[in-house]
């Protein structure tokens, strides 16, 4: 007993964690939205506000985006429920051997990066523009049209999974019957397997729309110089955000409420009526209860909920004086920085008093016990580099230094006096080599002189 409880306890907090796992950043995301604050934040709150909502209608290039997105959600719907389709009719038709293969063949795109299909898409219609001659501004190079077909290549393998789904609860003996009671091909698709496959049509076809909404990897390189809602959130995330995403989101996650409730409002109205038509045919019309309104519906008065909470809201909103909040805000944080720097600088001339006071005492102490301590071993040497040695020691190095012993008599030798004298010497006369003595002077001048007319005078 006690154990079923425990396991109870256990299982209700693992499926209220999920919840608040799975619903909680949807719920502060939507909160921020309200806020006055410049950046998305819940904590802290200055003011109620939609202002927000209004600066998402006035961002033009948001709006662009969102537009873009919606255009190539539809045609890629368009585009891939026919071929996923047609590709889940093939798969069911075809032979058991060649089933397999031709099943990895169209599923493949599924495990493709989006990266890749982008730039393959984008390479193989530039290609095709430029066998044909095309211009840039033609649907070649169009980014609508490439993100159009390069999301359709994997998205239509999603829309052929849920149609084989569907198509594996269809007994073909309908068709069969329908075929031998003179119905055509096309009398039998249209009449019964279209019918049987409209669940899945729906289906599929939300399933595109939503995959191509919030497809990046593929559209960052086929929508070339358009944007979508993808493109323009990566870059507001690169470059800053303001709650004005919030109120985007917050959109959206309405919308998206609103669609399912009445989804739901219509699935729940029409398994009643496929009731009411069964038991017709059975023959108990009478026990078939009447349907209820709309009024009483409980999905219908979730969705009245939701759109009283939204108008509340803004009517909530408008009534509240959001510039005096602001103002009011602004003072607030004004005085508590103020209050902030003032506690900042007394703790500062605090900690300086402190340090100053401790500086000058610690000087004291250290001076104190530097005139008393004295190095042991070296009281003899302390005033070796007293001015007054070092003053002696200089008038000392200038006394005549000691001649080397056994050099007395050379000392003088280099002496300038000496020098000039030996200069000053008459040369000693040169001798004559021999065997030349009596040509020493023929070539002197004299000589020279007085034998030139003597050869002149002989002539």
């Amino acid at each position: 007993m006690i154990q079923g409880r425990i396991q109870n306890y256990l299982v209700i907090g693992f499926v209220a964690l999920f919840f608040v796992y799975l619903f909680g950043p949807l719920i502060v995301m939507g909160l921020t939205a309200f806020n006055t604050s410049g950046f998305p934040r819940v904590s802290p709150w200055d003011c109620f506000t939609v202002e927000w909502f209004d600066v998402l209608m006035e961002d033009t290039r948001l709006v662009t985006g969102v537009r873009n997105s919606l255009l190539i959600g539809i045609g890629v719907v368009i585009l891939a429920v026919p071929i996923g389709l047609a590709g889940a009719l093939m798969l069911m038709q075809i032979g058991p051997r060649l089933r397999p293969w031709l099943y990895t063949v169209t599923i493949s795109p599924i495990l493709v990066p989006g990266v890749v299909l982008g730039i393959s898409t984008l390479l193989f219609w530039d290609r095709i523009g430029l066998m044909f001659g095309a211009g840039e501004d033609t649907i070649f190079y169009d980014g609508v049209f490439l993100t159009i077909v390069g999301q359709a290549t994997f998205i239509s393998a999603y829309a052929m999974l849920i149609f084989i789904a569907r198509l594996q609860r269809f007994d073909p003996a309908l068709e069969e019957a329908a075929l031998d009671l003179g119905a055509s091909h096309t009398q039998t698709f249209r009449k019964i397997l279209l019918p049987f496959l409209r669940p899945a049509i729906g289906s599929a076809a939300v399933l595109a729309f939503l995959a191509s909404f919030e497809n990046y990897n593929t559209t960052i390189f086929t929508i070339v110089s358009s944007s979508t809602l993808t493109t323009v959130l990566a870059s507001k995330v690169r470059y800053g955000i303001d709650p004005s995403i919030s109120a985007l989101a917050v959109s959206i996650v309405f919308l998206t409420l609103v669609g399912a409730v009445l989804y739901e409002i219509s699935k729940r109205r029409e398994a009643r009526r496929a009731k009411a038509q069964m038991a017709v045919a059975r023959g108990e019309a009478a026990e078939v209860k009447k349907q209820r309104p709309y009024l009483t519906e409980p999905a219908f008065i979730i969705f009245v909920l939701i759109v009283v909470a939204g108008l509340g809201t803004v009517y909530f909103s408008g009534t509240i004086g959001v510039e005096e909040c602001k103002i009011a805000v602004k003072e607030q944080r004004q005085a508590e920085i103020k209050r902030k720097v003032e506690r900042r600088q007394q703790q500062q001339m605090f900690q300086s008093a402190i340090d100053t006071q401790g500086q000058s005492s610690g000087d004291q102490e250290e001076t104190r016990e530097e005139s008393k301590v004295t190095a042991k071993g070296t009281e003899g040497y302390q005033s070796v580099f007293s001015p007054g040695n070092l003053q002696g020691e200089t008038e000392s190095q200038a006394e005549e230094e000691q001649p080397v012993k056994g050099t007395e008599g050379y000392q003088d030798v280099f002496s300038p006096g000496n020098l000039v004298n030996t200069t000053s010497d008459e040369p000693e006369e040169e001798k004559p080599v021999k065997g030349t003595e009596g040509y020493q002077n023929v070539f002197a001048p004299e000589n020279l002189t007085d034998q030139v007319p003597a050869e002149n005078s002989g002539n």
